[in-house]
Parts: structure tokens; sequence; C-alpha cells
């Protein structure tokens, strides 16, 4: 029997506190019942003796506290799953937005997760391709993987986010491939343009999206993430899927905290984010991965925008201990005309090496991957030097390696939002480039590949 409370005491929302409460705990979802029969959601965030504060996941407009109706309803926040989510465009909390009808779920679970025993974890080894030469052919994404794009106000990532939910697949044919996309706190044309872009491209039959608008309640944008990554669980855990997980905008999500602590007059830390951010942040990453016995996987891609391009703030700070790695997208470049931005040197890929080579891209990737880096830093250098003290002042190496870097952003990096390069196609326009410098400075390559595929000059 569930018990109503007409005991509200007071309200300073998003929070409320419900008076003579018996047995409710922690994380419990409740219902308000307004006098006029509207019911809104809420959930429990701390309990103290009869009394409960309560976080509402809409506004407080309209509440009555002598006449609204609280119940508690025994158990955490939950998402209806079933492989009919595919294809499905949902809001912030999980409910249909797409003009569909409710999901016939195969089961309710708990948004929360539960932690991966790290013992339970198998190490990403697999190659993802994701259709972007500066992702797989310099900073490799390995299945099971979490790898950050951190990038600034105004600069693509909604449409680099896009195109890799589009083209990104396990080479095989016999893998199972979903793409779960959660849009935090973005605006309608955003949302618009992943949803069209997906439904365009036919992308969305395998994609599953969350989209949480910057106008909905700072509450949802904290479910949000948890209700995608509940999605992925369900299909890679137990539908067998291999399953890629998009967050964009985790800035978003990290503001929403910061709101909803100061809220609750907690002692803010850093630039007035809540102490736990970063414990609060690894338990969103941390679901990503791989179960021994299972054949399905979660890789993840949270995608960030760094306040005034600033990689020392705290939420890509801490998103840079807890994940591995990080691709971070560069003004300069955009302002240069290089779609997508990628900034090559300071990117990482902690597990690149696990997923690349004979068997999984091709065995001359690592050779040739870490020639590009050192060729493209000496001729950033070598054009550093050029703007100081002009072309006359270069040795005849250096103009070749300028000109590298030159051709390197133009055809390598700068590919545009809808070109789908296979790995292949990546390793080959790397030769290319490469036979720009005398084969002398090939240092970091086995002689038999560059005898198998340098392009001879004729």
């Amino acid at each position: 029997m569930i018990k109503e409370y007409k005991t509200i005491r007071e309200i300073a929302s998003p929070l409320m506190v419900v008076e003579h409460v018996e047995g409710v705990t922690y994380d419990e979802l409740g219902e308000l019942e307004l006098p006029n029969g509207e019911v809104r959601r809420c959930k429990v965030l701390e309990v103290e003796g009869d009394k409960a504060v309560v976080q509402l996941f809409e506004s407080a407009q309209g509440i009555n506290l002598a006449e609204t109706k609280v119940r508690f309803l025994g158990h955490p926040q939950q998402l209806a799953v079933s492989e009919d989510m595919l294809g499905r465009v949902f809001n912030g909390m999980g409910r249909p937005i797409d003009g569909g009808p409710d999901i016939l779920a195969e089961a309710h679970k708990d948004i929360n997760g539960l932690p991966m025993n790290p013992a339970a974890r198998a190490y990403p080894a697999e190659f993802i391709q994701t259709g972007v030469s500066t992702i797989d052919g310099l900073n490799t994404l390995v299945r099971g993987q979490k790898l950050p794009i951190f990038s600034g106000s105004g600069l693509p990532h909604a449409a680099l986010a896009a195109q890799i939910a589009r083209q990104a697949r396990v080479l095989g044919d016999d893998e199972t491939f979903a793409v779960v996309f959660a849009a935090i706190g973005i605006t309608f044309e955003e949302s618009e343009y992943f949803i069209n872009d997906f439904r365009r491209t036919g992308a969305i039959d395998r994609t599953v999206v969350f989209s949480n608008l910057a106008n909905d309640p700072a509450v949802e944008r904290i479910a949000t993430p948890r209700m995608a990554l509940t999605a992925a669980e369900y299909l890679a855990f137990e539908k067998d899927m291999q399953v890629l997980v998009i967050l964009t905008d985790i800035t978003n999500y990290a503001e929403a905290l910061r709101e909803v602590s100061a809220a609750k007059k907690e002692v803010p830390g850093r630039r007035g984010y809540p102490g736990y951010l970063y414990t609060d942040l690894a338990t969103l990453y941390e679901r990503a991965g791989r179960r021994q016995g299972k054949k399905g996987s979660i890789t993840m891609i949270p995608i960030l925008t760094m306040p005034e391009d600033d990689k020392t703030h705290p939420i890509p700070d801490l998103t840079g201990y807890i994940t591995e790695g990080q691709i971070i997208l560069s003004r300069d470049l955009y302002r240069k005309g290089v779609v997508p931005p990628v900034d090559v040197l300071p990117s990482l890929s902690r597990l690149k090496d696990k997923g690349i080579g004979e068997g999984k891209t091709r065995a001359d990737h690592a050779g040739t991957m870490n020639q590009l880096f050192a060729a493209y830093a000496r001729g950033k250098e070598a054009k550093e030097l050029m703007t100081i003290l002009g072309e006359a002042a270069l040795s005849e190496d250096d103009k070749l390696y300028a000109k590298f870097a030159d051709a390197f952003e133009q055809q390598y990096v700068s590919q545009g939002n809808s070109t789908n390069r296979s790995i292949l196609e990546t390793l080959s326009i790397g030769w290319e480039l490469l036979s720009i410098l005398p084969e002398r400075e090939l240092k970091r390559i086995k002689p038999e590949f560059i005898e198998k595929y340098l392009p001879r000059k004729a």
C-alpha cells in the first residue's frame, strides 16, 4: 500500500521538504499530485528522521503546499528497456517524443546502474572505425574505450558527433552495432539537427536518441546521461551488441550539477562545482567497457566544451583523469577552414596501440602513425621559424617539412563532415603525404613497409 502525504513544509525549487514520512529511502522515486490532477515526478535526496528532502524533476510552479499530495513509489528512477528502443527518440526522462507509441518494456532498469567489477573487465583491444582519419589513423578508438572530445564554444563538435554516430562501425560482418546518443542541455536547433541528420542518412535505425533541451529542468539534465547508459548496458550486455555512446555536452551536465548543489547549500569546490564532481563524472564514464564472458561492449565518446578553451578547467581536467585520452579541437585550424579541426599533437588515445596492427588494421599502421606525428610536429616548428626568420633561413629539409605540415592539414585532417574514409584510405593518404619527405627521413617505419607502401615518384 503506497502512502500519500500532504505534509509539504517548504519549496525552494528544485528542492522540497516533506515531513512525517515513514520508510522512505535515499534515491527513491516519488510523485506529486496537484489539486488539478496533474502528476509531476521527484526523487529523494536526503532523509533525516521523519523529514525527506525531495528533488523535483519539473517546475515547482502551481504547487499548493496544503493541497498537493506526495507519494513515494518504493524504487529508484527506472527506464523501460527493449530492443524496440532502436530508431526512437526520447526526452531526457526516457519518454518518447517522436510521436510513436510507448515502449513495450522487456524490463525496467535502475538508471544508476551497477559499478562494473574491475576484475570482470576485459581489456579493450578491437579497432572501431569512425571514418575520421585523425581518429582512426592517429588516435585510434578501441572497443570498450572512453575517448572524450574537448571542444570550445562555437567549434563544430556537433557536426563531428553526428558524423561519428553515423559512420562508426566494428570491422567484421557478424557484429551488431548500435549507437546511443544523448544530447544534454542543447538548443532546439541542435536537437533538430541531430535527429534530422540521423533520419536523412538512415543512421536512426540503429540509434537510440535521448534529447534534453536547454529549457528543460536542470534535474532532468542530470538524469539524461544515466538514461542513455542504462539503455546502452541493456543492448550491450543483454542483447550482445557493440554499443557506441555519445554524450554531448558534458559541460551542460556539470553546470546542472552545480546548480542543484547550490540549491542544496553544499560547500562549493573549484569554480563553484561540487566537491564530488570527480566522483560523479566517474559514475558515468566507468559504466563503459567490456565484460568477461559477454560478447557486447560499451564504447564512450563524451563531448565537452571547455569554458574559454581552458584545458585546466575542472570539467576537462577531471575528465582527462578518468578517461583514456582526448581528442582536442583547435580554433586556429577552424579559422583556416579545416573540418573537422582536430588538433593532432595534443590529442591522445592511450589505448591506440592495442587496436592497430596486423589482423586489426594493417601491419604498417603503428610506424606510419608515429612518422606522421613526428613529421607534423617538425613541420609546425619549421613554419614558426619561417614566421620569425623568413623562408631563406630554413634548410631544404625544413622547407619540405613546412610543406608537409600544410598538406597534412589540408588533405589528412580536413575531410569535411560527410566523407567516410576506410582505414585503408586513411593509411594510403598518410603514405602519399610521407612521400613529400626524403626517404632517409622516414626513420620510424620499417624498411619493408617503406618498400611496399611508399609511392614512388616518376
